[in-house]
């Protein structure tokens, strides 16, 4: 009997160990200046990349850019952690990313942030090894392009109106609309309506606390705003307060920073108040992480915007994979952080198209960062 043997990869795979790890830290300048509720901020913000490189000539890519004052994460406690975990790191084994971060986890329980820049980059490598991109490995490309919001930063109402119909003319047609930052309740009603006005009816107008309101200031808000076809968006700093919010006004909610793990994505299910979520990659600790998010969220029928805190190419890249790989009616949107930033450091990233934008198609995360533009290292682990 003639027997064909199809050919393996598993010798190559086996014999890939981490010899290096390299990190920079890099500020990313907004191109406006991004303002939320509460007093945060968003102009000049570090963005903390990593290579981590093998013994057979691959390097694979990471990257993980917390906001100021956003989450318990901040850029400079990337490197410390990745510190302790360097007996895990190094000599590791970086093809099938769970593996190695099963034992990161075993060896420094927490830190998602941090470890969220290591699992991206061992997923580009194990991409690289297989000759596949991300999303092939993420269950398979499931739509061409992934629909974009546009953030718009909070300032007068008017403004705000303006920045919608620029990005309407780009082709977009979800819009979130940041809310608090004057704050007052009737200026973001307005600021609500005005956008709503420029862009019409139809589109998605979504109002976004980033859980700076009072329950009373964000009823108030949905209550003025509730002709306007709008949906709210992490109002309060609880999840039970937010449900409040929605029982008072009976508008359809998005929830954020609350929503970081299993646990708290069941608890604001059984709250009423997840009928979509944004999914973060440095929230839960990466792509293998929230690729499990991903699929709970299938289960409890919550739609999707697949995303990362803030960051350049390298982050934008990879929640790209995990958004092209999952069903289209439940992603909601995505968003090209890369694209509200400076400087670009990957010439040949995805950029917005008609309101859309694509995943690389290249082995891996499929980007080529452009190393002189990060400069020397800040840290070198070998």
């Amino acid at each position: 009997m003639n027997r064909i043997v199809a050919p393996s990869v598993s010798a190559v795979a086996t014999s890939q160990r981490i010899t290096r790890l390299r990190l920079w830290h890099v500020p990313l300048t907004s191109h406006t200046a991004y303002y939320m509720a509460d007093g945060k901020t968003c102009d000049t913000v570090e963005t903390v990349v990593i290579a981590l490189d093998t013994d057979a000539g691959l390097t694979g890519w990471g990257e993980v850019c917390p906001i100021p004052h956003y989450l318990p994460a901040y850029a400079r406690g990337v490197a410390p952690a990745l510190q302790e975990l360097a007996p895990v790191i190094l000599g590791g084994d970086p093809v099938g990313a769970e593996a190695l971060m099963a034992k990161a986890d075993a060896f420094l329980p927490g830190h998602v942030y941090a470890k969220s820049a290591l699992d991206i980059a061992l997923w580009d490598i194990t991409g690289q090894v297989a000759g596949l991109p991300v999303h092939a490995l993420m269950g398979g490309r499931r739509q061409e392009t992934l629909p974009l919001y546009h953030s718009i930063t909070c300032v007068e109402p008017d403004e705000m109106a303006r920045i919608a119909r620029e990005a309407q003319d780009q082709g977009i047609t979800q819009f979130q609309a940041k809310l608090g930052a004057s704050g007052d309740w009737q200026t973001d009603v307005e600021r609500l309506a005005k956008v709503r006005e420029a862009v019409g009816s139809g589109p998605l107008v979504y109002g976004d606390w980033n859980c700076g309101a009072t329950t009373l200031d964000a009823i108030r808000v949905g209550r003025g705003a509730a002709n306007l076809d709008v949906m709210l968006e992490a109002p309060c700093a609880t999840l039970e307060d937010c449900a409040r919010v929605q029982s008072a006004t009976g508008l359809p909610m998005k929830m954020d920073e609350l929503a970081h793990d299993t646990a708290s994505m069941l608890h604001a299910h059984r709250l009423g108040i997840m009928d979509a979520v944004a999914l973060k990659l440095s929230k839960f600790g990466g792509l293998s992480a929230t690729r499990r998010a991903r699929d709970l969220c299938l289960h409890l029928g919550a739609k999707m915007c697949v995303e990362c805190t803030w960051g350049s190419d390298i982050v934008t890249a990879a929640a790209l994979h995990l958004g092209a790989a999952t069903a289209p009616s439940r992603v909601l949107n995505v968003c090209d952080l890369s694209g509200y930033v400076g400087p670009r450091l990957a010439p040949n990233a995805p950029t917005r198209a008609a309101g859309r934008i694509a995943p690389p198609d290249g082995p891996g995360l499929g980007i080529v960062v452009d190393e002189a533009r990060l400069g020397a290292p800040d840290l070198i682990l070998d």
